[in-house]
């Protein structure tokens, strides 16, 4: 089957070349939409921040308008981390990774001290009486895949053989926020994901000393080796550092909180974009 012929010194597309010629730019055009898809980042220009899914959801996109309005010209695009291995095979600028720190030949640095304690309803409280961590007992709590879990924070706070009247797990933290918020139980959870529940009042620390918070260094800035977008990554990452303010971690990076057995069980093989997925 010939596709094209010579003519007066040119290649001229046969019947059957222009029918070839049709659905081959069909099919290129297809293959362009789903890249355009499934890989939205390489788009010309564009600043890509991935992050895991509830701190993008809960801290990282209320706050975008905030960072566009200071730089109108940047385009930015905000994708989500939902395996570990993203971060290799994975298209970005600048990654903001939750759980252990990241075992990768990219960039890596600490980027925030977490704060985690109880969480509930103000109704939960008045309803159960919740004045000291022994009450828990009474109470449904709440699991999300944060960086630490209930029975860590109970052994650290001196309560290691509490047993709660009921348990539930939730993979996502922004999912485990919401139950909290309706009353379902007690969440064990960051005051940085939960800061707008808190400042309307949906949710409350039913013990409020510093004895019953624990913190602990669980996020990290990944960035690309690729000198794209170089300018643009100095700015967005001058923008997140300001946003954060004190909850900047030291430079020597220790975790307040001591990783145990559960914890590290918890994050290992865990994917990044799970539970905090969480963070």
């Amino acid at each position: 089957m010939r596709l094209f012929q010579r003519h007066a010194g040119r290649a001229v597309l046969t019947n059957a070349g222009r029918v070839y010629a049709k659905e081959v730019e069909t099919a290129f055009h297809a293959i362009s939409r789903a890249t355009d898809i499934v890989a939205p980042q390489f788009q010309q220009g564009h600043l890509v921040v991935a992050s895991s899914p509830s701190f993008a959801a809960k801290w990282l996109q209320p706050r975008f308008p905030s960072f566009l309005q200071a730089y109108p010209d940047t385009k930015m695009r905000l994708s989500t981390l939902s395996e570990r291995d993203d971060l290799e095979s994975g298209h970005f600028d600048v990654a903001i990774v939750y759980g252990v720190r990241p075992d990768t030949k990219k960039h890596v640095e600490p980027l925030l001290t977490e704060q985690l304690r109880p969480l509930c309803s103000p109704a939960l409280v008045s309803a159960v009486g919740l004045h000291l961590p022994a009450d828990l007992a009474r109470v449904t709590l709440i699991h999300s895949a944060n960086a630490l879990t209930w029975s860590d924070y109970l052994r650290q706070i001196g309560e290691g053989a509490l047993r709660p009247e009921k348990e539930i797990w939730l993979d996502r933290s922004a999912m485990a926020l919401d139950a909290a918020v309706s009353g379902l139980g007690v969440v064990l959870e960051s005051d940085l994901l939960a800061s707008e529940e808190l400042r309307a009042g949906k949710l409350v620390a039913p013990f409020g000393n510093t004895e019953f918070l624990v913190e602990t260094t669980t996020y990290y800035l990944v960035r690309s080796k690729s000198r794209r977008n170089s300018a643009q990554i100095t700015l967005f990452e001058r923008w997140l550092h300001a946003e954060l303010g004190e909850r900047r971690p030291a430079p020597e990076l220790r975790n307040i909180a001591p990783v145990g057995p559960d914890l590290d069980r918890q994050v290992r093989g865990r994917s990044v974009g799970r539970g905090r997925a969480g963070g």
